[in-house]
């Protein structure tokens, strides 16, 4: 096999510019500058390749003197428009059977508490004194007062208390709908939080 190639160019004696270089021939007018993607306010974009300082304005970027310590908090203004019904129904007859358990459960131990100190035999005592005579012993306070009446009463309160906390929450979505169809509904603010 023969090499075709011929004689290649000699290496040694060549004086250009070597690959990666910029051309001897093009002349230095002060440092490089790079294109830039934007010019400076009031100046237009610069033409690719040519450096905006010879546009005849500083184009350099100033380096950053600090950086941001505190990171931003991003918020967003929402609006409530509407509150549907159904969903407002049964949060609230949850909730407000929630409220009655505990209210039958404060009431029985506040009954406990007080009958553990003495206070129902010291006032019923007194109300029995004063409102009875020769024939009879007066008002019974303990025995109107017992455990199951108190409990039986409170627990008329709680189921009374569910009915009614359930209907205004609900008249109260409506009520809601009709005004915020008129101002636009309550906006709120949120935050994220970091």
């Amino acid at each position: 096999m023969t090499d075709t190639r011929g004689q290649g160019p000699s290496y040694e004696t060549y004086n250009g510019p070597l690959p990666g270089e910029r051309g001897g021939t093009q002349p230095q007018s002060g440092p490089y500058h790079p294109p830039q993607a934007y010019g400076t306010p009031g100046q237009g974009t610069p033409a690719q390749g040519v450096p905006a300082a010879g546009k005849g304005g500083a184009a350099t970027r100033k380096p950053r003197t600090g950086a941001r310590t505190t990171p931003r908090t991003r918020k967003a203004r929402l609006r409530v428009a509407k509150a549907d019904p159904w969903s407002v129904m049964k949060v609230s007859f949850l909730l407000s059977i929630a409220l009655g358990i505990c209210t039958v459960v404060a009431a029985a131990v506040l009954w406990m508490v007080m009958d553990a100190m003495g206070v129902f035999s010291t006032v019923g005592g007194t109300i029995s004194e004063a409102t009875g005579s020769n024939e009879s012993n007066g008002f019974d306070l303990q025995s109107f007062l017992s455990l199951p009446r108190v409990l039986m009463f409170t627990s008329v309160i709680a189921v009374i208390d569910v009915v009614l906390m359930t209907a205004l929450a609900t008249l109260g979505a409506f009520i809601y709908n009709l005004s915020a169809g008129f101002v636009g509904g309550v906006e709120l603010t949120l935050a994220e939080d970091e």
